[in-house]
């Protein structure tokens, strides 16, 4: 069997600190004890996401798959529950799982995402998708203000260095503190956006499915904010209708016309996740002992726009 490769792009994330470092060089000898115990056969190609290896496999009985592996962060501990609940219903199935190493054998689906789809089309496939992943709380999941009351304790603790406007900072304090009060009112994906939708099968004809989730419980309306960020440079793009704001505005109100969502409390969401995501950035660059870079910067920039124009 050849070795497995981690590729360049993933293995970049060293950056990101020792635990990533860690994992990664972990990484092909995990893959490699994987495919020996589940007697898969590796193809030629090396998929990853962004904190995620993913090899294509083909089981004994010739089943086409996907071998993913994953960082082992909080996130990420209850994929297989929800997938395993969701039975393929607006999502990939699940084959078999081995949670303590955070690997998933998975169905495979057709590389096809939404990353080419018009803005409204995409938006309205993930709405349409909310209704499927949306079911009753998991008692095996946690509750997703768990998470958020302690990423917006680290934001009020940088208050004074994170590159956000105080009056956002201040504002996403505010809403956050509101929001987690309030009891979880169905599983969520947590992480859907255009690269995380997939074509696949059900019933003979081609749909539109949903990978790696993010899954907890919580609020359906915390969904929205990665769908406004993806495919940022799209809303400058030759060709692009209007401003970045109304671009914002127009996925936002998209979205919630196609779920039946409340626009004022999608709105808090959107704030709240875009406010912590820019934090995020600042954090990484910390945690390695430098600035942020281009990168980072266009990012953060790209989170307070967003923050910006739900609101105006």
């Amino acid at each position: 069997m050849r070795p497995v490769v981690v590729p360049v792009e993933l293995d970049a994330r060293r950056r990101l600190g020792p635990d990533w470092a860690t994992w990664l060089d972990r990484l092909p000898a995990s893959a490699r004890d994987l495919l020996d115990e589940w007697d898969l056969a590796p193809g030629a190609e090396t998929w990853h996401g962004f904190c995620s290896l993913a090899l294509p496999v083909t089981t004994a009985d010739g089943t086409p798959a996907v071998l993913k592996i994953a960082l082992p962060e909080g996130e990420s501990e209850h994929e297989h529950v929800a997938l395993q609940h969701w039975h393929g219903r607006g999502a990939v199935r699940l084959l078999r799982a081995d949670p303590g190493r955070r690997a998933l054998l998975l169905e495979r689906l057709d590389r096809v995402d939404l990353t080419d789809a018009w803005d409204q089309e995409a938006c309205e496939v993930v709405a349409g998708l909310y209704a499927d992943l949306h079911v009753a709380p998991l008692p095996q999941l946690r509750p997703q203000a768990s998470y958020v009351e302690r990423w917006a304790e680290a934001l009020r603790r940088d208050a004074h260095e994170v590159p956000v406007p105080r009056r956002l900072v201040d504002q996403t304090l505010s809403l956050a503190r509101d929001l987690c009060q309030e009891e979880p009112r169905s599983v969520i994906h947590g992480d859907l956006h255009y690269a995380n939708v997939l074509q696949g099968r059900r019933d003979g004809e081609t749909t539109w499915l949903a990978i790696d989730p993010k899954p907890t419980n919580g609020d359906p309306h915390y969904e929205l904010e990665p769908m406004l960020l993806d495919r940022f440079d799209d809303y400058t793009a030759p060709g692009a209708f209007g401003s970045v704001r109304d671009g914002i505005r127009r996925r936002f109100h998209t979205l919630l016309d196609g779920a039946g969502f409340d626009e004022h409390r999608a709105r808090d969401w959107v704030v709240v996740r875009s406010i912590l995501n820019a934090h995020w950035a600042h954090e990484d660059a910390v945690r390695a002992g430098r600035r942020l870079d281009a990168d980072e910067r266009d990012h953060v920039t790209a989170c307070i726009a967003i923050a910006k124009a739900v609101q105006d």
